[in-house]
């Protein structure tokens, strides 16, 4: 190959890695991986070349990084939490927006269809729980629902179950994109649709301050897996420099912290919901209080301190 095509196919990503700082040690490693296989073809085939001394000197920052990194290895589990995982969503705000906008088009098209349709509910939900419910509003307790189980059970088994959903909804990112799309759209109709149930029998207010005390954590979770699912589904799709398989690999793993790192959140929605939404008679103020605590750090974890922490990323040294 000569040296000016071997400068066209890599140029570029020798640019990112010089301007663009590592997602962490994993993308470091592949960083390193890939500049000694670069080095060694330029020092087999161009030994006196420019090309040769700049990657040599690219190659050995990048090794005082990862070997500087090392020393750190003991703060790994934290360090995914307080770097790497915003570092990824960071990257991958525009897919988040987009799974988030989707997401409402989604819930708004479920609330439509039973506004329209009233046996739409009956087809999403079940005939059972519609009947049950219906009892309860007609008792006076709309959401006694959620104190039917024991409380450690409820937690564990909802727990489990959303875990399952989350993972498998970015696992169908690898049919590109479309079993990711398929599942976020029954879950957005079932929302819609369930919200919508409530305000036809008048006790919309009781099951929003009931139901969003976990189901904020809950929802924005769903939604973040899914943007993992299309993170992946991009990699096939849209290779860009990278070849496919490259792509398809980085674009994996991004996908992956991000639906591994919801474990947390998922685990704190089921607690609420096993050991706190129960409790309908709670003050008003409790349910407002746990609902906009809930959101505002879910604005600030997935919006805010990703944005910051890749401005000071930035700011630092490269490599």
């Amino acid at each position: 190959m000569r040296e000016a095509v071997f400068l066209r196919q890599n140029q570029e990503r020798w640019q990112q890695y010089e301007q663009r700082p590592p997602a962490g040690p994993d993308e470091l490693a592949a960083r390193f991986v890939a500049l000694t296989d670069d080095l060694a073809y330029a020092q087999t085939f161009y030994p006196t070349s420019p090309t040769t001394a700049y990657l040599n000197g690219l190659t050995s920052k990048v090794h005082q990084r990862l070997y500087a990194n090392k020393r750190q290895d003991r703060g790994r589990f934290a360090r995914f939490w307080a770097l790497e995982l915003p570092l990824v969503v960071a990257r991958h705000h525009g897919t988040l927006a987009f799974t988030a906008l989707l997401f409402v088009l989604f819930t708004g098209l479920g609330a439509l269809s039973a506004a329209y349709d009233d046996s739409f509910v009956r087809v999403v939900m079940g005939d059972s729980y519609v009947n049950q419910t219906i009892e309860n509003i007609r008792r006076g307790d709309p959401m006694a629902v959620y104190k039917q189980e024991g409380e450690t059970l409820m937690f564990l088994g909802i727990t489990a179950n959303n875990i399952y959903v989350a993972l498998s909804i970015f696992v169908q990112g690898v049919t590109l994109g479309i079993g990711t799309l398929v599942q976020m759209f029954r879950t957005g109709l079932m929302l819609g649709s369930f919200q919508y149930f409530f305000y036809h029998y008048h006790v919309l207010r009781a099951s929003v301050l009931t139901i969003w005390i976990h189901g904020t954590l809950e929802i924005s979770a769903i939604i973040v897996a899914g943007a993992a699912g299309f993170v992946m589904a991009r990699g096939l799709l849209f290779p860009g420099t990278y070849g496919r398989g490259e792509a398809f690999r980085k674009s994996a793993r991004d996908g992956l912290k991000m639906a591994v790192g919801l474990v947390p959140i998922f685990i704190v929605a089921g607690f609420l919901e096993g050991f706190v939404t129960r409790h309908t008679e709670m003050p008003e103020a409790a349910s407002l209080l746990i609902i906009g605590s809930s959101a505002a750090f879910i604005g600030w974890y997935f919006i805010l301190y990703p944005i910051r922490v890749t401005r000071q990323q930035l700011a630092a040294p490269s490599l």
